[in-house]
């Protein structure tokens, strides 16, 4: 399979043409969950959709780790490869492998050892605990495929391959549906159930792209090279992978935090978000892909040195990226109700109502994420992940504060936490455009003069 190279040629057509594999694999990604959520909502009532919903929001959190640091290990193959070094990146690859491997292990074993302390934490209500116990004793078993999954496809998507991970999740997004309707309706198994159809749809994408990226790709078999250990190659990618990794970590901590506080409000307003998150993810998902793709074009290009078409990206990526998000935003308005049907059985009218109100305020306001993510991208593109790290303060720090403030006035309630989400963005974006708008200079990205 082709590797595309985005330091030439169209801009727009290949960022383009590069994201909606991105777009479309991270859409059958969510399928995960969803299927979990349809199935389990329509077929085991509130408090299973609750406890799978909770365990989503809980999870997001636990693979962001995994996620970021795949990420952020990325960007430095992005740009080694724009720097055509194939002895550093074939380094790279190694020392990330082992380092991302043994916090998987070191996860994995604090999530089993914890998860009494976890449902605590949660505020999870006492009706909840015994469903969403079961199913997190059993999706916690899929956290190490995870890992492979996200690595060979941070690995391939560097090199400039969006292909090849769509395709493995294609596979495992069809089997997780499959074995959800045989375990949950066929063999009766409840959450339990759901929860095994995911792990094992997991490990099927984990172990094969794994597998298929050593057969077809032998400039990829970095364990075949110089095993040996290489302090600045090692402190590089642990720069890149933690920064990265606590901005994911710090984005889906303050959205467990978030969570803890939609449990106080009780089993209805928990299955009413953990219906319409779904939707909001699926909404805002491909703009979040699209600012991972923007941020592959930047690495490539910063490392092949070509800042003007950097520049040229910047001003491409933004403008697609804002007629999108317009387009969504009034797709979500309009079909809030309709949508939440998807989820929730008609005759649960109140779930629906506080659903259909938590997307209207959300959905009119997509454009301020998907300016975020842009940031995001750009900035772990240009060796300044630290950068995204403040951007999330920023963002979730706002939303985390004002979610409680506005919460606890009996007059705004439960849509203080809805209404919070947007104004974080917002200051998030205020912050990262200022940023750069002082600091082009210095990374040669000013305009300069004809």
């Amino acid at each position: 399979m082709k590797q595309r190279n985005l330091t030439e040629g169209s801009i727009t057509k290949n960022l383009l043409l590069f994201a909606l594999p991105m777009m479309a694999g991270n859409l059958l990604q969510q399928c995960y969950n969803v299927a979990d959520t349809l199935i389990v909502g329509r077929f085991l009532g509130a408090n299973a959709l609750a406890a799978v919903g909770s365990s989503y929001t809980l999870m997001t959190f636990l693979t962001s780790i995994l996620l970021g640091m795949c990420m952020g290990s990325g960007a430095v193959f992005s740009i080694r490869y724009g720097e055509k070094d194939s002895r550093r990146l074939q380094a790279g690859m190694l020392h990330s492998f082992v380092l991302i491997a043994f916090v998987t292990i070191i996860l994995n074993v604090l999530c089993f050892l914890g998860l009494s302390v976890i449902l605590r934490l949660l505020q999870v209500p006492e009706e909840v605990v015994p469903a969403m116990r079961e199913y997190l004793q059993v999706i916690f078993v899929g956290i190490s495929a995870t890992f492979l999954y996200n690595y060979f496809a941070a690995l391939l998507r560097a090199l400039g391959n969006s292909v090849i991970p769509l395709v493995f999740l294609g596979i495992s997004a069809v089997l997780n549906v499959g074995l959800d309707l045989m375990f949950v309706l066929g063999f009766g198994w409840g959450v339990g159930g759901a929860a095994a159809a995911t792990v094992i749809s997991q490990f099927v994408s984990g172990i094969g792209i794994a597998v298929y990226t050593g057969f077809s790709f032998p400039e990829l078999r970095f364990w075949q090279g110089s095993k040996r250990f290489d302090g600045g190659v090692l402190k590089e990618i642990m720069g890149f992978s933690f920064l990265t990794c606590m901005q994911q970590s710090i984005m889906n901590l303050g959205i467990l935090m978030v969570q803890g506080l939609i449990n106080s409000f009780g089993p209805v307003v928990m299955a009413a978000f953990a219906a319409a998150v779904k939707i909001d993810s699926f909404a805002y998902m491909p703009v979040q892909d699209f600012g991972n793709a923007f941020s592959t074009f930047i690495a490539q290009n910063y490392g092949a040195g070509k800042y003007d078409r950097i520049r040229k990206g910047i001003k491409s990526a933004a403008l697609t990226a804002a007629i999108f998000c317009v387009a969504i935003s009034a797709a979500v308005w309009a079909g809030a109700r309709p949508l939440m049907h998807l989820f929730i059985r008609p005759e649960e009218k109140e779930i629906i109502s506080v659903g259909v109100e938590y997307l209207r305020i959300e959905g009119a306001c997509y454009l301020g994420i998907g300016v975020l993510f842009l940031l995001y991208g750009f900035y772990r593109a240009v060796k300044q992940p630290g950068m995204s790290v403040i951007l999330t303060i920023v963002s979730l720090g706002t939303r985390v504060l004002l979610a409680y403030m506005l919460s606890s006035i009996p007059s705004i309630g439960v849509r203080g936490i809805w209404v919070s989400v947007p104004i974080g963005w917002l200051l998030a974006d205020c912050t990262g455009v200022v940023y750069f708008l002082k600091n082009r200079k210095k990374m040669n990205l000013a305009v300069k003069p004809k």
